[in-house]
């Protein structure tokens, strides 16, 4: 094979701005030979040789693509990408990788090995600053961790974006709110920097900003097996916003915003420090220091870049779709958290909470109120 034949499902804002970049030759060794949307008007403005489908099943059984992206609505991720899975497709899934961890686990089970590639959309795993984050945190320069802190309020979204279509922001269309739709990129990297927490305790308020059935506020306690607390708050209806990482270690503290990263170090470690001065206030002295990162290129290019060297060169995935269950399960496990009112244990249990969001499907009694037309949206806004 010396390119990827890749079809794009899914014809949203994403979806559309992926099958544009790609049919622009912005990918190397990548070609788009084929699309797919439910919605006729969603198909044009795409080259004669790119063929058009409007079910993804006929697209993944014709033969016109070697791969699939699946930028659909939350619930298609998991029935399309085992569809495309176990049609031996290579396959890359928007974020979330499934609504609901047991979901996700249905998914995972489909992929078939190594030599079929299958990555998730996690892109701001390819942002210069956090890929530091990972380095520092993989080198054991912080020491053993002691607290996190991440305060992510600048999802900001308006009413007319929830009513932009009938699926955003329901239980039956969506499966959740801001933990779902703008929030899988930070709950992924919290996993990836930290691993899992053993407890979770969250608060997550029911359309407070906004006239939605799911949750627009958030603010999540986590505890992890080393001891290590941790604090998550997010939001779309908070304006200007804020975007702060903070990890605090035994050697120190590291400090993400603005796309700056900041290492304030222990010359000593706290822990030995405070058990060996001879004085009441006294404290380690530390190195300030300004941590120099690249600036990024496209982050949604770098991963599809990246999932065309996998298929061809056997190139190391930056996001295996399999790590996406854990993000998928953070979520999860907050909103469990706050249904039931009380802390829950990790790992979640997956049958569990997947009753209880069918019983709230069930039961929904929201009405939404949908846009008949919708104006072209600049997606570069979408991004923080």
């Amino acid at each position: 094979m010396k390119d990827v034949r890749l079809a794009v499902v899914g014809l949203g804002g994403m979806g559309t701005s992926h099958a544009k970049q790609i049919a622009a030759g912005d990918i190397p060794r990548c070609r788009l030979t084929a699309v797919c949307d439910v919605r006729p008007a969603a198909l044009a403005g795409f080259a004669d040789s790119v063929r058009r489908f409007d079910d993804s099943r006929s697209l993944i059984r014709s033969g016109e693509a070697d791969a699939v992206l699946i930028a659909t609505p939350h619930y298609d991720h998991t029935t399309i990408g085992m569809d495309a899975l176990k049609r031996g497709m290579h396959v890359l899934v928007e974020k979330p990788i499934s609504v609901h961890k047991a979901d996700a686990e249905r998914l995972v089970a489909a992929h078939r090995g190594k030599r079929q590639v299958f990555a998730a959309m996690f892109n701001q795993r390819t942002l210069s600053h956090y890929r530091k984050v990972k380095d520092l945190l993989d080198r054991k320069e912080l020491g053993e961790l002691v607290r996190i802190q991440w305060t992510v309020t600048n999802w900001f979204r308006t009413e007319y974006y929830y009513r932009m279509g009938d699926w955003r922001a329901t239980w039956g269309g969506e499966g959740g709110g801001v933990l779902l739709n703008q929030c899988p990129h930070q709950l992924d990297m919290m996993q990836w920097f930290f691993g899992m927490p053993s407890r979770v305790r969250a608060f997550c308020a029911i359309g407070k900003r906004h006239k939605i059935e799911v949750e627009d506020e958030v603010t999540a306690y986590l505890e992890y097996p080393n001891g290590a607390t941790g604090v998550f708050i997010t939001s779309t209806g908070e304006a200007p916003g804020t975007n702060r990482l903070e990890i605090a270690g035994d050697m120190g503290k590291l400090v993400v915003e603005n796309n700056r990263l900041t290492f304030t170090r222990n010359e000593a470690p706290a822990s030995r420090f405070l058990k060996k001065a001879k004085e009441g206030f006294a404290r380690p002295p530390v190195w300030n220091i300004d941590i120099p990162v690249k600036p990024s290129g496209g982050q949604h290019a770098a991963i599809i870049r990246n999932f065309v060297e996998a298929i061809l060169d056997g190139a190391p995935l930056i996001a295996e779709a399999r790590e996406g269950i854990r993000s998928v399960e953070l979520g999860n496990a907050m909103l469990f958290s706050s249904f039931l009112d009380k802390a829950v244990t990790l790992p979640l249990d997956a049958r569990a909470f997947e009753r209880l969001l069918k019983k709230k499907i069930r039961e929904s009694k929201f009405v939404k109120k949908t846009l008949r037309k919708v104006a072209r949206q600049n997606m570069d806004k979408s991004f923080n």
